[in-house]
């Protein structure tokens, strides 16, 4: 089979250009981004968990991806039961991500969740403007697995 130099170039140009997409998306996302809005469903049902108004922020470098959110009106807490609900009121991981497509993609391999460490965590992701939109996929709900989970969280870039 003899390959002209028609579909050769044609080969390269488009291999060049999905590369350069892959690069420009991957650098457009780095950044501090300040949480701006968390919803939660679960079964479908809206959740408040993490309040109206939970706290947070994404730190995102070309290979690191860090968030810490949590939920409104936390206090100290100082016995067993409040410091329980402190950690069920908390949400925080580290790992090295990729992007493929719309997914984004973290390697976790720092978390306040053990069972976290190892996992990959993937997120459906949308920039516009100075805003990131991060969506998961549906997963079971930590709680009570029997239940799927979708929290989508609207992050605004801070920088």
């Amino acid at each position: 089979m003899k390959i002209t130099a028609r579909v050769r170039s044609a080969t390269v140009l488009v291999l060049t250009l999905m590369t350069s997409t892959l690069a420009l998306a991957q650098t457009s996302v780095p950044g501090t981004y300040r949480l701006v809005s968390f919803a939660l469903e679960v079964d479908g049902q809206p959740n408040l968990t993490f309040g109206q108004a939970p706290k947070g922020y994404a730190v995102i470098t070309a290979t690191r991806f860090t968030t810490v959110i949590t939920a409104e009106n936390r206090k100290f807490g100082e016995t067993t039961e409040e410091k329980a609900a402190l950690w069920d009121s908390l949400i925080a991981y580290s790992g090295r991500y990729r992007l493929e497509g719309d997914k984004l993609i973290t390697s976790v391999d720092t978390s306040w969740n053990e069972s976290w460490n190892g996992t990959q965590r993937t997120r459906i992701w949308k920039l516009e403007g100075n805003r990131l939109h991060l969506t998961t996929v549906p997963a079971p709900y930590s709680p009570d697995p029997s239940k799927t989970a979708v929290p989508r969280l609207v992050w605004e870039r801070a920088e």
